[in-house]
């Protein structure tokens, strides 16, 4: 007999599976060519640079300023009621944020073809790219993240989230995947609100299961209600996995397995701490990393900013010069 979580995680996880199957197609089989040099509010297309499974951003040129823009489009061909909803979400929830580690929406409109909202064009890599380029050095102590760089990168995200959560959004899929790096100024950009949620408002949203398995805390897999915290457990998978190259869960054969794993392991489900993998990492920082990835949301940090300021201290005692 399944157990009340593993009833409540197949419930939550077959309604996701249910949102994500919203046609029978995806934007990935639809020929978009056709939309290059059309107009778009104030800008022109000029080619596809990437989709998901329902959206395509553009590469634009937004004439009005003279400069090149990020468009995201939905085609009404693969609207649904949900789609819809999810797509005006992330242009919303986004639009009403202005940080310099969010991206920012500049325009949300539709065409007789297409929902479209235009952002930022980040000239850069997502984070998980640089992940997976350290893991790739030859030298086998090179293969992390230097732990500067780990630290400056989470006090940037860490104070964008807690901006978003005083204005009552929390973001609910934060990964290296939805945290753009800009080439010049390495500044972190979130992207991706498609699933955020206002948190002092109920939704339909509350009963599935959104976020990506191997990031999103406990509480999401049951389809609670979530505030900042769940997204301070996901910051701080993605600051594991900086650090470790490779997160730490036991074997598994499915997104479900992960799932019920993560409900009955609770603060057993990492096998290894970053100061037995990461050259630099101590104790003292495996500590303050998983004091934010407890089971419980309550033995979490009260917030996003307290976790920033655990991580400012250990900065602190980084650099301060050893006594002689």
């Amino acid at each position: 007999m399944r157990t009340h979580h593993e009833r409540r995680v197949g419930h939550a996880f077959a309604e996701d599976r249910k949102f994500y199957k919203l046609t029978p197609t995806s934007i990935g089989n639809i020929n978009l060519d056709h939309l290059a040099g059309q107009q778009v509010g104030t800008s022109v297309l000029i080619k596809k640079i990437g989709h998901g499974a329902m959206s395509a951003v553009f590469l634009a040129f937004q004439k009005s300023l003279k400069r090149q823009i990020a468009v995201k489009i939905l085609p009404k061909s693969l609207l649904t009621e949900k789609s819809a909803a999810f797509f005006q979400q992330e242009a919303e929830s986004a639009a009403i944020l202005a940080h310099p580690n969010i991206i920012p929406i500049y325009e949300v409109g539709e065409t007789e073809d297409f929902l479209f909202f235009t952002m930022q064009l980040v000239q850069g890599n997502p984070l998980s790219y640089y992940i997976s380029q350290a893991q790739k050095n030859i030298v086998p102590s090179k293969r992390f993240l230097p732990l500067p760089t780990i630290i400056s990168l989470m006090l940037k995200v860490l104070d964008a989230l807690a901006y978003a959560h005083d204005n009552d959004i929390i973001h609910r899929d934060i990964k290296p995947d939805n945290v753009m790096i800009e080439h010049h100024s390495k500044r972190p950009l979130i992207t991706d609100f498609g699933v955020a949620r206002v948190s002092r408002t109920k939704s339909k949203s509350d009963h599935l299961l959104l976020g990506t398995p191997i990031y999103i805390a406990p509480e999401q897999i049951l389809s609670g209600t979530v505030d900042g915290r769940a997204d301070m457990y996901s910051a701080a998978v993605m600051m594991l996995e900086m650090l470790m190259g490779r997160l730490p869960y036991p074997p598994y054969k499915t997104a479900m397995d992960l799932l019920k794993m993560k409900l009955s392991l609770k603060d057993r489900i990492f096998q290894k701490r970053p100061s037995e993998v990461h050259p630099v990492a101590n104790r003292a920082l495996d500590e303050i990393v998983f004091d934010a990835l407890a089971f419980e949301p309550d033995e979490r940090y009260p917030s996003c900013r307290d976790f920033a300021k655990q991580l400012e201290h250990y900065q602190k005692q980084m650099i301060r010069p050893s006594p002689r």
